[in-house]
C-alpha cells in the first residue's frame, strides 16, 4: 500500500508516471514492520513473525529492524516472550521518520542535501523546484503509521492542478 501512495503522488505532480520515483526496499520494509507492530500491541512481535506475515527476507528484515531500533522507533524485549514493540505511539511516527531512519534524507539531488545545492546561469531557479518537490513530499510523508493503518493517506486531497 505504501509504494502505491508514493506513486500516486508522482502521478499527481507530473501528470503521469514514468518510473522515476523510487522507494527503497528498506523503506518499504521499515514501514511494513511498524504497521505490523502497530496493528497488535498486546505482545511483542518477533522478526520471524513479521518476515512470514509480510513476505520479507528474514536476514534483510533484521538489518531494517536494527536501523529502526537505532532511530528510536522500536524497542526490543529479550527472552522467550521477546520481540519488538513500537517505541512511541503510532500517531507520532511519520512515514518520513521511517524513511530517514533506514535511508537518510528523503530527497537529495546527486546525493547532496537540497540546502547545499546552488545553480548558476539559466539553471539558477532549479533549486526552487527541488524545494517545492520536497515540500509536497513532506506533506504526504507526514502521514503517520496510525493513519496508514486506517487508510488515511497523505495531506488533504490534492486538486487536479496539484495544489491543496
Amino acid at each position: 500500500m505504501c509504494p502505491i501512495a508514493f506513486v500516486k503522488l508522482a502521478q499527481r505532480l507530473s501528470g503521469e508516471h514514468d518510473g522515476l520515483v523510487r522507494i527503497s526496499a528498506k523503506a518499504d520494509y521499515g514501514i511494513r514492520v511498524l504497521l505490523e507492530l502497530a496493528a497488535d500491541t498486546s505482545a511483542p512481535v518477533t522478526c520471524e513473525a513479521i518476515a512470514s506475515t509480510q513476505s520479507i527476507p528474514y536476514r534483510f528484515l533484521k538489518s531494517v529492524v536494527a536501523d529502526l531500533r537505532q532511530a528510536g522507533l522500536v524497542v526490543s524485549q529479550r527472552g522467550c516472550e521477546g520481540g519488538y514493540w513500537l517505541a512511541r505511539d503510532p500517531d507520532l511516527i511519520s512515514i518520513a521518520d521511517v524513511i530517514r531512519a533506514v535511508d537518510g534524507e528523503v530527497l537529495t539531488v546527486r546525493g547532496e542535501r537540497l540546502d547545499d545545492l546552488s545553480y548558476a546561469g539559466s539553471a539558477r531557479h532549479l533549486g526552487s523546484l527541488w524545494l517545492e518537490l520536497s515540500d509536497r513530499l513532506d506533506g504526504l510523508l507526514a502521514t503517520t503509521i496510525a493513519q496508514l493503518l486506517i487508510a488515511e493517506v497523505g495531506p488533504p486531497a490534492l486538486s487536479a492542478t496539484g495544489t491543496s
